[in-house]
């Protein structure tokens, strides 16, 4: 806590940069943060509460404007409140959820945080294999080809196990129940692909209209629309989402001898089945009315046609939606000879890539940097998915300016009648399918203009108005540099895992404050029971009234935070029975709180549990931290830390 400022005058701040005490809706906090709820956050000053020195960071989530002040924070809070005119249990009017698109947007960019660096490095190398393949390095049928293809794409079209994975670990079901869901919807037998190879459609859904569609199998006597599920994103996380809800209620009614083989097999029956039945004709259906709409509007104003691909083409790939147009591609090579309708979301491609260097200019976060890189090179070679996942999603401005370059670029294109000859290539290796077959060379102008137009409009846009926000900026001071710990030891000392379970990278954590490490290093913990020890010996120093949250001095002055679960500060200690209080001396694998999950899951909450070092400016954790899952139990070895000062070795 800055040394200058009392409470009072950090209170005081704080009320004035949210917009003043009429914008406050309602106040509460848990054990590192004040939770506010503004009736307009676009009244509060954001920058200036991050560059507070009392603040943490600023973080807006779920509706609620959250301001990280660390350990301080119940005295912060105790003067911040007669500042205001709202009691802190006064949320009767307060939104109760964020805007929809923000927050599944914020969601899915969660689910690919864990995959980005393989996404990136496996679009590098299915760039630079299309790349030495038409260098005339190598030919398709070579061996090489073959295996660097496999490894490029493996990813790709198998990401909905990958998805299938993270999104259970965001939704609170079993994560390898998850990948199983993802495995299930690339089975080859239920892609459309390979029913419509295999055999006659059965019946025709929605015949004699626009929207007809062959139906090739049934499930219990409904039809099944089918699609292609390998290489898509919405629709697992969607069926593990419901995946997520039905576990729980299976998990509460069925008995526990049996619970665990019933549990999942129940689920696996409703969800799956649900899913692919719900799925498919809104997917089939949703792109064809798109690229009808599209053919309509091209019979109007081939601009305006043009204009709508190149908009919203990104998020026609997001949803899956885009799969109408093929169809139309294909169709039009073959009888024409030339394809006129699809063609514009040729200027994604490349806008894609120029927003993707623009930020790469423009950011001052570390981690985005290292990604824009390698995904503005993949994006050249036509593949962006890691891109829009990567740097697009999860930063919404930039993805707005991409549709928008995609947009100008698609009109350009959709004026000056834009064709491909010749099916096959992405990227800068569709130019030669673009060469007219009388020999003008006309198109192919057409062809790089339009890709100068859309990356120009990218890239300008980009420097012009993408500004990153106070979520994106790495904080320069954190929980450690507010905390002073005067006492810090030069000993080693170990840190126990605290109870039964996976331990988990801090970066899977569902909190943007903890996944970055802005609230100290450690790791988290999914627990398989509710029974919490003390990982270390030493002096409680908090025991938050709900019970969630628990901080320990340890004896060589490290700070540990025990947090259990997500905003199970919202549970107000429902199912949580504490056995110490502030000032207790505890040891290490001392009962210190037991927690009923299932009460905890049923609300909703996640149980994740970071374990995180608080003032790791004085004290370092001297062990490598696993990232990938790996189990444990109560009493094991978590990591060891000692004084940043000092030296010890690590067995």
């Amino acid at each position: 806590m800055a040394q200058k400022l009392s409470y009072q005058d950090i209170a005081a701040d704080i009320v004035q940069l949210v917009g003043g005490a009429e914008n406050v809706m309602s106040l509460t906090h848990c054990i590192t943060r004040l939770r506010f709820k503004l009736k307009d956050e676009g009244l509060a000053d954001t920058q200036a509460l991050k560059n507070h020195d009392a603040v943490v960071t600023v973080m807006q989530s779920g509706g609620q404007y959250q301001v990280v002040i660390g350990n301080d924070v119940a005295d912060v809070y105790a003067e911040v409140e007669p500042l205001l005119n709202v009691s802190s249990e006064d949320t009767e009017d307060a939104p109760k959820e964020g805007n929809l698109l923000t927050r599944f947007v914020d969601v899915v960019s969660a689910i690919f945080q864990p995959i980005l660096g393989l996404m990136a490095a496996c679009g590098m190398l299915k760039g630079l294999n299309l790349l030495f393949n038409n260098l005339g390095w190598y030919e398709q049928s070579s061996g090489i080809y073959i295996i660097l293809g496999a490894i490029g794409d493996g990813l790709f079209m198998f990401l909905p196990v990958f998805l299938g994975y993270t999104a259970a670990s965001k939704f609170g079901l079993k994560p390898m129940l998850g990948m199983l869901i993802g495995i299930i919807m690339c089975f080859p037998t239920i892609q459309a692909s390979a029913l419509s190879a295999d055999g006659s459609p059965i019946s025709t859904l929605f015949a004699d209209t626009p929207y007809a569609t062959d139906v090739y199998m049934s499930f219990l006597g409904i039809p099944v629309v089918s699609m292609d599920y390998t290489s898509t994103v919405i629709p697992v996380i969607f069926v593990v989402y419901a995946a997520s809800y039905i576990a729980r209620f299976f998990d509460r009614v069925i008995p526990d001898l049996v619970k665990f083989f019933f549990s999942p097999m129940l689920t696996l029956l409703v969800a799956v089945p649900l899913g692919l039945l719900l799925i498919g004709p809104v997917a089939a259906l949703g792109s064809s009315a798109i690229a009808d709409l599209v053919i309509s509007l091209r019979d109007v104003s081939p601009l305006l046609a043009g204009l709508l691909v190149g908009l919203t083409w990104q998020i026609l790939v997001i949803f899956g939606l885009h799969w109408g147009f093929i169809p139309v591609y294909i169709n039009n090579i073959v009888t024409n000879g030339y394809d006129n309708v699809m063609m514009p979301f040729f200027a994604c491609t490349f806008a894609t890539s120029a927003v993707v260097l623009g930020v790469f200019f423009k950011t001052k976060d570390k981690k985005i940097k290292q990604l824009c890189m390698p995904n503005f090179i993949s994006g050249i070679f036509g593949v962006t998915e890691p891109a829009i996942y990567g740097i697009l999603l999860p930063l919404k401005k930039p993805l707005y300016i991409s549709c928008i370059a995609g947009g100008i670029g698609g009109a350009f294109y959709g004026a000056m009648n834009f064709r491909k000859f010749v099916m096959g290539g992405m990227g800068i290796f569709e130019f030669p399918g673009m060469m007219n077959p009388d020999g003008s060379p006309d198109n192919l102008y057409v062809a790089f203009a339009g890709v100068a137009i859309s990356m120009l409009s990218g890239f300008i846009l980009t420097m012009l108005f993408y500004k990153e926000s106070p979520q994106e900026v790495e904080a320069e001071t954190t929980l450690a540099q507010a905390v002073e710990d005067e006492s810090a030891a030069l000993e080693e000392f170990e840190v126990l895992s605290p109870v039964n379970g996976t331990v988990l990278p801090l970066s899977e954590v569902k909190d943007a404050a903890f996944a970055g490490g802005k609230l100290g290093k450690g790791v988290a913990i999914d627990p398989s029971d509710g029974h919490f020890l003390s990982p270390v010996d030493g002096t409680i120093i908090t025991v938050f009234p709900t019970l969630h949250a628990i901080a320990i001095k340890a004896d060589s002055g490290a700070q540990i935070l025990l947090h259990i679960g997500m905003n199970t500060v919202e549970l107000k200690g429902k199912g949580f029975n504490c056995h110490v209080s502030r000032g207790d001396q505890v040891q290490a694998g001392q009962s210190l709180v037991d927690v009923d999950l299932e009460v905890v899951r049923a609300a909703g909450y996640s149980t994740t549990t970071p374990l995180v070092l608080v003032n790791h400016a004085q004290h370092q954790i001297t062990d490598e931290l696993e990232q990938e899952h790996f189990n444990i139990e109560a009493g094991q070895t978590l990591f060891h830390t000692i004084d940043s000062k000092g030296t010890a070795n690590v067995s």
